[in-house]
């Protein structure tokens, strides 16, 4: 048995409740025209300015996290400065957390079995203590509908709903679809507030029930 398959019962067991459900199909993407195409990137570019100018924000919300046949529900925070970031998982029924740090200093991950642990790389490290092999890196920016760094992440491609916004980004072997939107508030940018992301047989379903800072 792999250690992703040994360690993934036991992290969202204990980590989170066990009541998550599957992501939902994918949703079919509207053909948008060439003038609804050209406005939608050029609204995509504003917010991505925006967003720029905001490197310090923070967001709260639920979590579902699946892979096969298991998987958890629980609050998630995440917390990003520039690049550094830190984000909590914890289970409103069992009362266990965890929380990975990364900065420019490294990584530091608390709260599983075994104590903390620290390594230079906040995705391998998550991954030699869990299994679980998350772009944490790229999820600062996928978070806000944006695309991760290309040079790091690989090419991304942004497909636009009707509204103009971001409706499905994939990268990295990920395929993000955004479900709801938070409307623009006069400078504020839109924001996502609801998330499916799907790679292969893991999904995570995120619904943001406040941003801070990202907006005035």
């Amino acid at each position: 048995m792999s250690a992703l398959r040994r360690a993934w019962p036991v992290v969202a067991a204990a980590l989170l409740a066990s009541c998550a459900s599957r992501p939902p199909p994918a949703p079919a993407l509207p053909v948008l025209d060439a003038a609804q195409q050209a406005r939608a990137e050029a609204i995509q570019a504003r917010r991505a300015a925006a967003l720029a100018a905001e490197p310090r924000w923070s967001l709260s919300g639920r979590a579902s996290i699946t892979r096969g046949a298991d998987g958890g529900s629980g609050r998630i925070e995440w917390r990003q400065d520039g690049g550094a970031f830190e984000v909590s998982l914890a289970a409103p029924v069992t009362r266990q957390s965890w929380r990975l740090a990364v900065d420019a200093g490294g990584a530091r991950l608390e709260g599983l079995e075994g104590g903390v642990r620290t390594g230079p790389d906040g995705q391998a490290l998550l991954f030699a203590a869990t299994g679980l092999d998350v772009p944490v890196a790229a999820l600062g920016a996928w978070l806000r509908g944006l695309p991760a760094d290309e040079s790091v992440h690989g090419p991304a491609e942004v497909h636009f709903g009707i509204d103009l916004l971001p409706a499905r980004l994939e990268q990295g072997g990920w395929s993000i679809d955004y479900r709801r939107w938070q409307p623009a508030d006069g400078p504020a940018p839109a924001l996502p507030s609801r998330i499916d992301a799907r790679r292969g047989d893991a999904g995570v379903r995120l619904v943001v029930d406040g941003w801070a800072g990202a907006t005035p």
